[in-house]
């Protein structure tokens, strides 16, 4: 993820956005620096701060000259080309940074001519400049977008008759309109081949015509990019990623449907952070509020989760996605065409979880994605039932008995592998309702459930210090990995969010003294938020239990809520070695 900074007023908000790219969304991020009014305090301000929340991608570049010039003036004490910037990180931070730099196939616009010898010698003017970049501790090359393929490629072949030999990735835009196709070509000065011309005219106010031949177009280009050798691509999105998946997918370098996860949930790419192998379950579905609440620890759980009682949670008055669907008007317009212009009775409530539970609606207030993970479709049928008879349910996975770890709904951790998980459910469940339930559950001897009220009131059959791993793996050559455990300290904690999620991102929807508001209100003030878990990952049906349709030991034979290969054969019981090691 490219992240650009380039004028002084922006440097804040631009390190703040790199910040939560690289820590909370796990994204491997490269900051664009630019020389646009910024002087040589200001930069060392922002690569001491990217140096301390360990970003180390940089592209180094000019910049375009400041609104309202026409051409490109260094400001006092700043640095008058991308070569200054490149000397400037490596003299003062050796190799700690990564840098990349711009490279030019058809030379910078700004030397771009119709006279054939001055634009060779321009040309050439800028292979030497690159080689200088290169020289000085530049290690990536990034073209400028092309459309004339075979310029890309002697671009290529006259860096290395030069001596360049770091990598050179070419940039590639996908047309994604007419319109603004025009206007980029037109700003770079970029060379548009007459087929491609040609074609592109006669489709112009066919808006898909236009995007399907740019994903075509795409396509040829990179191949035979590829074909020649080159290492990579550098796809320019523009912040639609349609296109480029669609090229990536023609070219079979990716597969949406076998996407594997190196964990359950999406390690992030900071440095301190790396190592990270545990979490409780009850963030899965707000992982940026996790990451955000645990960012002061001096280490992050390898293996086992230990001690919780420890580290200590953040606060959630610094947590910036506190009201993720509703901290804009747009946002909250949204929310109310999701969750109700207004509510008259409890029933409202429960038909927007049934509603989202069939996939009707795409978010809630406990999510920071809009939908489903993608292994909830195994039990979509289980949710809509419970929330019908009144469980809110805001966290869940199905039991996993020995999948394999390439499995393109429950797979994570690498090929070889085998994965396992505890049947789990999370809902919001009235005082009433939950007296039944308790009767239930306390005569399943596999099941352990917490239940806990917004004033810390606890109904539990598992003591304060018994970790439960819910989610295993098994792989060649390695110890038992549990990326996923249940906490009861970090329950409390995550209790508080909760609830108050209920009235931060759904209740100021409404008037304060409004029917809706208190109909709200009145679920925090008296309603459960409830944990269980299903240890018997193997014979347990939670979900049968859950909705008092039958006991476990009525239904030995039969597993509902579980993975199944194709066959739709019961697994064999797994190994007793196997089930010590998982319990945790």
């Amino acid at each position: 993820m490219h992240m650009r900074m380039s004028r002084q007023g922006c440097l804040l908000c631009l390190l703040t956005s790199s910040l939560s790219l690289q820590v909370q969304v796990c994204v491997e991020t490269m900051m664009h620096l630019t020389c646009t009014n910024m002087p040589q305090d200001k930069l060392r301000e922002a690569l001491d701060k990217l140096k301390e929340v360990g970003i180390q991608n940089i592209l180094a570049l000019r910049g375009d000259p400041p609104k309202g010039q026409d051409n490109f003036e260094a400001v006092e004490g700043g640095f008058a080309c991308a070569l200054d910037l490149v000397k400037y990180i490596r003299e003062n931070y050796g190799d700690y940074f990564g840098i990349t730099v711009a490279g030019y196939p058809e030379a910078h616009p700004e030397v771009i001519t119709d006279d054939a010898e001055e634009m060779e010698r321009a040309y050439q003017s800028d292979l030497q400049y690159l080689k200088q970049k290169v020289d000085a501790g530049a290690q990536v090359i990034i073209t400028q977008l092309f459309y004339d393929v075979e310029k890309f490629i002697k671009f290529t072949q006259d860096c290395r008759a030069l001596g360049i030999e770091c990598p050179i990735i070419p940039g590639v835009m996908p047309i994604m309109t007419y319109g603004g196709f025009k206007r980029m070509t037109g700003f770079c000065k970029t060379h548009v081949p007459k087929d491609v011309e040609a074609a592109l005219e006669s489709i112009k106010d066919n808006d898909e015509a236009v995007k399907n031949f740019g994903i075509d177009l795409g396509t040829r280009m990179c191949k035979r990019i590829l074909d020649s050798g080159t290492p990579g691509l550098h796809m320019y999105t523009l912040n639609t990623e349609r296109s480029s998946v669609a090229i990536l997918e023609n070219l079979g370098l990716i597969n949406k449907s076998q996407l594997n996860r190196s964990l359950p949930w999406r390690q992030p790419t900071n440095e301190r952070r790396k190592a990270e192998q545990v979490r409780p379950i009850f963030w899965a579905n707000r992982p940026k509020s996790y990451i955000n609440r645990t960012s002061d620890w001096d280490k992050y759980p390898q293996g086992r989760w230990g001690n919780a009682k420890s580290p200590a949670y953040g606060t959630l008055n610094d947590y910036q996605f506190m009201r993720r669907h509703t901290n804009s008007s747009k946002r909250q317009e949204k929310a109310k065409q999701c969750w109700g212009a207004s509510l008259s009775k409890i029933d409202d409530v429960n038909k927007v979880f049934v509603k989202y539970a069939q996939g009707d609606l795409g978010m809630l207030p406990w999510s920071e994605m809009e939908g489903f993970h993608r292994e909830t479709g195994t039990i979509q049928s289980q949710l809509q039932q419970l929330n019908t008879q009144g469980y809110l349910t805001i966290n869940s996975q199905p039991q996993v008995n020995g999948a394999p770890s390439t499995d393109a709904k429950v797979g994570w951790g690498g090929p070889d592998g085998y994965v396992y998980q505890k049947a789990y459910v999370e809902f919001f469940i009235s005082p009433e309702k939950l007296e039944n339930l308790e009767q239930r559950l306390q005569k399943q001897s596999s099941i352990t459930y917490m239940a806990i009220d917004s004033k810390g009131k606890v109904r539990s059959n598992v003591g304060q210090s018994d970790v439960n791993a819910v989610t295993w793996g098994v792989f060649p050559g390695k110890e038992v990995v549990q990326p996923t455990v249940v906490d009861p300290h970090s329950f409390s904690v995550w209790k508080d969010e909760a609830f108050q999620l209920w009235t931060e991102d759904w209740a100021n929807l409404y008037e304060k003294n409004s029917r809706s508001y208190k109909i709200i209100q009145d679920i925090v003030d008296h309603w459960f938020l409830v944990s269980v878990v299903e240890n018997d990952y193997v014979h347990g049906d939670l979900f049968k239990v859950l909705l008092g349709t039958t006991s476990k030991d009525d239904q030995v034979e039969e597993v509902a809520a579980a993975w199944n290969p194709a066959s739709q054969q019961q697994q064999p019981e797994p190994k007793e070695a196997l089930k010590a090691a998982a319990a945790h």
